[in-house]
């Protein structure tokens, strides 16, 4: 059918059966459950130009609800292109965009005035510690981020500060944070001024109070559609649920097994309730995927089946069969990692474009290794929603603490973390101490352990005096202690990680996880290292972290977590990690409802591959410096064997309590990792390299090699360009060519 009428375009030739009657059940609550890869945004588009051909309905009385701005963006421009000039006055937005639409013209009836302004995070934490001032709270034992946390779930159950008051019941500290929340918001209404949270809050709070506000959006929208329905919280389902009850012509589009966001206030009972909600709901199911085999689906709906709390569907496809998925066991993190690296490689030598391939894992701290044997196998890659490992702030305040403890004149690392965690050291002490360093020819060090002898800094002397006595003792410590027991010893004894357990917000303990990865990337040091120092540490990280830098333009593999993956598609895929503890997580194993929420997050996982999925584990993994046996993840197990296929290992019994390797490939493993130094992944050069030969880099130019520092199986080379540029690359990574 394709039909023009008053500027509007209608095709709805190209949708399959499902999609054509989520189209044209345009009446009454509708519930789209829609598949990955399904199509659904092609769905929703033309909902809104059916409607508007069909029913006579100005876009003014439609509103469309998505949850990114980016999401927002392309509907818009694809309603533009079917329906033209109309689409301007259509309300194609977020949740916030709309909220805070309806807030500039009637947030008078809170109180506040209409050009009131929306703080970012750095303006709560001014005003965080405005109220702790008053209220004479001390912030390590109620730490910033994990109070504003606990306030930004009270706005998303709708309480109130009286009410959160109430549900204290007399626990003290429940009743402190409800004085902190009651001053904060006070202190806010002062500067009319929200927080990101008080936009659906105060939204939701002026249509429940004021019938006539709430009665004149209803009767504006007269169609509300929702994308992502999964994912809503309950202020966001209040407000929906209040805009749609007059005209019940709602539809809401969404897929309860790919609901991961729980841990951000997303509810999957709004999904799995919504006929409940609205009675006489039809339900549409979008089960055609276009995006993967159905080898990948068969796989990813054995996966989920196993899921009590779900709607019932099951993914099909009409595209090829595909090849197994292939499934890889490392003996530990390090052997998974360069099956990674080499698999990549090998297809980007048949022709395979780096950019093709994804390396997804459960947590941060899993990218560390993986971007070592990448960085060493000479494989650009960019981590997507997230920073390198050695980029992440706590892995660059530990790595400070351990510069400044071997070298106290080192007065950059001195600034890091003088003040980390806080010290009450403020920024302006920090600059008095530098410039005095620097007026009298000194280390920051050397003027902090002496702070009592300068006026200037009477203030903040028994602080800065205490710093550098935790200093020096920490750097005689190092001298008898094994270095990684003593990088633990740093990490407890500076305070970071019980700074840290005290936050306990979900980025506290992903921080903590990274830390974790840290000690086991200096144990890992330690064991291939004959002598393993402190100095010899720190120059191996600078060799791994101080690389080149890709253009977003360039031809990259991309690693990010499976959160981060969410929406995204690629040809290749691999998915790291499939062990118990891991993935699921360890946090989940004592909640049926998390343990769930885990297996959809596995789904989400084997739905991103178009082409070829890689499963990956070790059979051995080092966590917080402890090398532990590792068990085949359950998620694995629910995958049939018909689907996959053992890359590079013999058959594993992956129905058994672990996952078991056979002797002969234990020992032909054995021959071959026995062999290799520390060195192992680094990829053998080419072409030997000597100082004072002419190269040339695609990205800096022609230069001279100044100097070459050999390692067994590879060099680093000092070049000066032509630019004027010093860099310091390692040979098998920096794609030099010789002129």
């Amino acid at each position: 059918m394709r039909k023009k009428h008053g500027g509007i375009i209608l095709n709805l030739t190209a949708l399959n059966d499902m999609q054509k009657a989520a189209v044209t059940k345009s009446d009454g609550p509708v519930l789209i459950l829609a598949g990955a890869g399904s199509g659904k945004t092609t769905v929703l588009v033309n909902r809104i130009a059916y409607i508007i051909e069909t029913k006579n309905i100005h876009p003014y009385n439609i509103l469309a609800i998505t949850f990114t701005n980016k999401a927002a963006n392309e509907m818009k421009e694809r309603v533009n292109a079917i329906i033209g000039e109309l689409s301007k006055d259509m309300w194609i937005c977020t949740f916030h965009t709309a909220c805070v639409r309806i807030l500039r013209s009637h947030i008078g009836v809170l109180g506040f005035e209409q050009g009131f302004v929306i703080y970012d995070s750095a303006d709560t934490k001014t005003v965080m510690k405005e109220c702790y001032k008053e209220l004479d709270i001390d912030e390590k034992n109620y730490p910033y981020r994990a109070v504003l946390s606990i306030i930004s779930k009270a706005k998303d159950e709708m309480l109130s500060p009286d009410e959160f008051y109430a549900e204290a019941k007399g626990d003290y500290r429940k009743t402190r944070i409800g004085e902190i929340y009651e001053l904060y918001q006070k202190k806010l209404k002062a500067n009319n001024a929200l927080d990101f949270d008080d936009i659906l809050f105060f939204a939701v709070k002026i249509l429940e109070e004021n019938p006539e506000i709430l009665e004149k959006y209803q009767n504006r929208f007269q169609y509300i559609m929702v994308d992502e329905y999964q994912d809503t919280n309950n202020s966001q389902y209040k407000f929906i649920s209040m805009l749609a009850k007059k005209h019940k012509n709602i539809c809401v589009v969404g897929d309860d097994d790919q609901s991961i966001y729980k841990f951000r206030g997303a509810n999957i009972q709004n999904i799995l309730n919504f006929e409940d909600t609205f009675p006489e709901s039809t339900v549409i199911k979008l089960e055609q995927n276009y995006r993967s085999t159905s080898t990948i689906l068969d796989a990813a709906n054995a996966v989920i089946h196993n899921n009590k709390g779900r709607k019932s569907k099951s993914l099909w496809t009409e595209n090829e069969e595909g090849g197994k998925i292939k499934f890889h066991i490392g003996y530990n993190e390090r052997d998974e990692a360069l099956y990674i690296a080499n698999e990549i490689e090998k297809a980007h030598q048949k022709g395979e474009k780096y950019a093709d391939f994804a390396i997804l894992y459960r947590t941060n701290a899993q990218s560390r290794i993986i971007e070592e044997l990448l960085m060493r196998s000479a494989i650009p890659y960019k981590v997507l929603g997230g920073l390198r490992f050695y980029d992440r702030k706590e892995i660059k305040d530990i790595i400070a603490y351990l510069r400044l403890i071997h070298n106290v004149n080192d007065s950059l690392s001195f600034e890091r973390i003088v003040n980390e965690p806080k010290r009450g050291i403020g920024k302006t002490t920090i600059d008095k101490v530098a410039r005095m360093a620097s007026d009298l020819g000194v280390s920051s060090f050397e003027i902090a352990k002496n702070a009592n002898l300068y006026q200037e800094l009477s203030r903040s002397g028994a602080g800065l005096i205490e710093f550098c006595d935790m200093i020096s003792s920490l750097k005689k410590a190092e001298k008898t202690m094994r270095l990684t027991d003593f990088t633990e010893k740093v990490i407890n004894d500076t305070g970071y990680m019980a700074a840290l357990t005290i936050e306990n917000t979900i980025e506290a303990k992903t921080r903590i996880d990274n830390l974790g990865e840290f000690l086991s990337a200096v144990s890992e040091y330690e064991k291939t290292e004959e002598t393993p120092t402190l100095a010899g540490f720190l120059e191996n990280v600078s060799l791994v972290s101080d690389i080149d830098s890709y253009d977003e333009n360039d031809d990259t593999c991309v690693l990010m977590t499976i959160h981060s993956a969410k929406g995204l598609e690629f040809k290749n895929v691999f998915l790291s990690g499939m062990e118990e503890g891991l993935f699921p997580s360890v946090r989940s194993m004592d909640s049926s409802e998390d343990l769930e929420e885990e297996r959809r997050l596995c789904y989400v996982a084997i739905t991103r591959a178009k082409k070829q999925l890689y499963i990956t584990a070790a059979k051995s993994r080092t966590v917080y410096g402890q090398t532990t046996h590792q068990v085949s993840s359950r998620f694995l197990k629910e995958i049939p064997d018909e689907y996959l296929k053992e890359d590079g290992v013999s058959p594993i019994d992956r129905m058994g309590d672990s996952i078991q390797i056979p002797q002969s490939v234990r020992r032909a493993k054995t021959e071959i990792f026995g062999q290799i130094s520390s060195a192992s992944s680094f990829k053998l050069t080419d072409v030997d390299f000597a100082a004072g030969e002419r190269v040339r880099h695609p990205k800096f130019g022609d230069g001279t090699i100044t100097a070459v520092q050999r390692f067994e199986k590879d060099a680093l080379l000092e070049v000066k360009f032509d630019s004027g540029d010093t860099k310091r690359l390692m040979a098998a990574m920096a794609k030099l060519e010789k002129i």
